[in-house]
């Protein structure tokens, strides 16, 4: 029952985070910051009386690699959430993001001299021409859209162009980051809710250098409209009910998928997250109304189909099904 408690626990968080985010983004553009250090502080107050055992407990892990690892994941997490105040609209950004078996291949070839098979090569192609095509028709939209003028429309490009140079720089970044902590943990085993806890405790003070934006924003949530929650019938203001939503939803996403891996091989945590990602992202289409033409749907399978097949589940399928009728054979 575990695995299926933690399927459902990533589609149920994973998805509605990106209702909460959306939801935030559109009333306030800027606000990537104050949900940045929101989710980082939930979860680092937690891994501290849970995990951390109130700092009673030592790392199994040396704090030095930590300290390396946050840097990469605290400007991962900064630069895909402010990408969003560069004319990237929601869709392309979770599109963007589902490049990272590509960057991953990259470096896994550059760094840790990986070779792979024509079928994973194939999937990668399939993966890089559905980027492409969603890229190439965002930049179609921003063009169009945004101009009565063509200073504006040139303006806003840039702002699209510096856009995806950040989305590019944090794809490339996170995976650096997932080919030092697979290092990490074959020299010090998986400590995986260890480095769930380090990775956004270590980051908070970082966030000194935010903190104005982050006041800015907390000022701008508090004279937003009153809202009455639901059930416990506390009002207080939408955007703070939004941001606390998203925060909880993050928890329980992060979560699911550490039950997960510890749970199930990682050709099931991959699907799993990969079909949340597509599931999040038609949500977001339908819901929100976000501009999608056929273009952005061809790319989107195109992102999907090769992402399924990185993971070659026709092939484990297979070996599964064999599996029985060899058994069978030898009873």
């Amino acid at each position: 029952m575990r695995p299926a408690f933690a399927v459902g626990l990533v589609f149920a968080g994973c998805c509605s985070n990106v209702i909460f985010l959306e939801l935030l983004v559109r009333s306030a553009p800027g606000c990537g910051n104050i949900v940045t250090f929101a989710q980082f502080l939930f979860i680092a107050v937690e891994g501290f009386l849970f995990e951390a055992d109130l700092g009673r407990k030592p790392p199994a892990i040396p704090i030095r690699y930590y300290v390396v690892m946050v840097a990469m994941f605290f400007t991962v997490s900064v630069v895909n959430n402010y990408a969003l105040n560069l004319n990237i609209a929601m869709p392309l950004h979770m599109i963007f993001r589902s490049g990272s078996l590509i960057a991953n291949m990259i470096l896994g070839i550059i760094i840790l001299k990986k070779r792979y098979s024509i079928f994973k090569y194939t999937s990668i192609a399939l993966v890089s021409v559905g980027i492409f095509i969603c890229t190439f028709m965002s930049a179609k939209q921003v063009t169009s859209q945004s101009s009565l003028n063509e200073n504006d429309g040139f303006q806003a490009f840039v702002w699209w162009l510096l856009g995806i140079g950040a989305l590019t720089f944090a794809l490339l970044m996170s995976a650096r980051m997932g080919i030092f902590q697979e290092t990490l943990y074959k020299q010090f085993g998986k400590h995986s809710k260890e480095a769930l806890f380090y990775n956004h405790a270590l980051p908070l003070p970082g966030f000194i250098f935010l903190a104005s934006d982050i006041y800015d924003h907390a000022v701008l949530f508090n004279k937003s409209e009153f809202y009455q929650v639901p059930v416990i019938g506390v009002t207080m203001p939408i955007m703070w009910f939004y941001l606390l939503m998203n925060v909880i939803t993050q928890y329980v996403c992060i979560r699911g998928v550490f039950i997960l891996t510890t749970e199930c091989a990682s050709l099931t945590v991959t699907l799993v997250v990969t079909l949340r990602k597509f599931v999040s992202l038609i949500f977001s289409i339908l819901y929100f109304q976000n501009p999608f033409t056929l273009w952005h749907w061809l790319g989107t399978v195109f992102v999907f189909i090769g992402t399924v097949m990185y993971t070659e589940v026709w092939n484990n399928l297979g070996t599964t099904k064999s599996q029985p009728q060899q058994d069978s054979k030898k009873n």
